[in-house]
């Protein structure tokens, strides 16, 4: 239970950082809803990280480049969820505020997210 609060409050951290880079972007009208959700995404990713290596799950037993390629392969099939879900409620319906768009992109890949990192990345077993 301790690991899935601790996983859940780094993936509210990544939600605020996510949130607050779009916001940003958007506010400022440097790019588009599409497109400003890359680099929050990947600044979320990297502030989830550091939380969920630190406090969550510790470190693997595996070398820490090997470990970080590992986060990233989960993180990046969990953005793609998270990205598609985002993408296909602004497109389906063009008047939903993109951050509530977000909400729903993030939610639809928690599972996915916590299940990769807990079972392939920082999980038991013999590096592949």
């Amino acid at each position: 239970m301790k690991r899935l609060s601790f996983f859940l409050f780094a993936g509210a951290v990544g939600f605020v950082v996510d949130m607050g880079v779009l916001w940003l972007l958007l506010e400022l009208k440097m790019l588009d809803p599409f497109t400003a959700r890359a680099p929050a995404i990947g600044a979320a990713l990297v502030c989830s990280y550091i939380i969920n290596r630190t406090f969550t799950f510790g470190a693997s037993h595996r070398n820490v480049a090997v470990e970080g390629v590992r986060y990233g392969g989960v993180g990046l099939v969990s953005t793609l969820i998270n990205y598609s879900v985002y993408s296909g409620l602004l497109l389906l319906l063009p008047s939903l505020s993109p951050y509530l768009a977000l909400i729903f992109g993030s939610g639809s890949a928690t599972l996915f997210a916590y299940l990769g990192y807990s079972r392939f990345v920082f999980g038991p077993g013999p590096d592949v």
